[in-house]
């Protein structure tokens, strides 16, 4: 079955284009949540029409995301965690506590956005990528300090 996308949906395509999908996934997952559309000659001509504006607001998007991005570029993170012996820390720093510690500096990010390429588990400076909406992706600088004492 051949849908539309109308935002973008990880490991399928960009919003705006036309996909093969199996019509289960389309049904049940796409269309009810507003992701898709049904390619049907209506359709299509219904995309052709709003292409422009999809494009308006992809651009949109994209300079808020890189905005967005230069804000978290300017912005590091210090989380405390119990450490033991040569620096290992207690269980791992996880993309929640990051999004927590971003929230409370003013800046929102989604916590499914953060991508932690393998868990942070030593003390001192890690830079962690967070995917922003557009293809932009920021770099934000996480420094994982030592507590003195457990709570």
């Amino acid at each position: 079955m051949q849908v539309i996308l109308k935002e973008d949906v990880e490991k399928l395509g960009q919003m705006g284009q036309v996909v093969e999908v199996k019509r289960g996934y389309a049904r049940n997952y796409l269309i009810p949540k507003n992701l898709a559309i049904e390619a049907t000659a209506k359709g299509i001509n219904q995309l052709e029409h709003k292409k422009k504006l999809i494009a308006d607001r992809i651009k949109k998007l994209q300079k808020q995301s890189q905005g967005l991005a230069g804000k978290i570029a300017e912005t590091s993170v210090t989380l405390y965690h119990v450490a033991g012996e040569e620096d290992k820390i207690f269980g791992s720093v996880t993309s929640m506590e990051i999004a927590e510690a971003l929230n409370e500096q003013g800046i929102e990010v989604d916590r499914r956005k953060i991508e932690l390429a393998e868990p942070i588990k030593r003390l001192g400076e890690h830079t962690v990528s967070i995917k922003l909406t557009g293809g932009v992706t920021a770099e934000l600088k996480v420094n994982v300090a030592k507590k003195e004492h457990a709570e």
